[in-house]
């Protein structure tokens, strides 16, 4: 068993992303090229944003401090901390309104 402090993970990658040129910085908590299951906490400084991208498969967000914008076409919906967001299969972006810290999980069909 593996135990860790979501806290003290997010708070560090908030540090190193509050330092970095993309605004940004992240972590893998769980998961690997051999597990479908995969787990990463992403720090994001406020104005900063993870670009349009495709879906990684099936995917949720949940917010661990912070606010965040997440986009997909012409809808979008506000994360607060403590909420789920389950992402699109579909072209989306995030966007960080203030500091954040999220928890990004992604389960890929082997």
């Amino acid at each position: 068993m593996k135990k860790l402090s979501l806290d003290a993970v997010g708070h560090e990658q908030l540090e190193r992303a509050k330092d970095a040129s993309s605004g940004r910085s992240s972590s893998t908590v769980f998961g690997g090229h051999e597990q479908v299951l995969h787990q990463t906490v992403v720090a994001l400084r406020e104005g900063s944003s993870m670009k349009e991208h495709d879906s990684p498969g099936e995917a949720t967000i949940i917010v661990i401090s912070g606010r965040v914008l997440l986009s997909a076409g012409s809808t979008s919906w506000e994360g607060r901390k403590g909420d789920l967001l389950v992402v699109p299969a579909e072209r989306h972006s995030l966007e960080a309104l203030m500091d954040t810290v999220v928890v990004l999980t992604t389960a890929k069909v082997r």
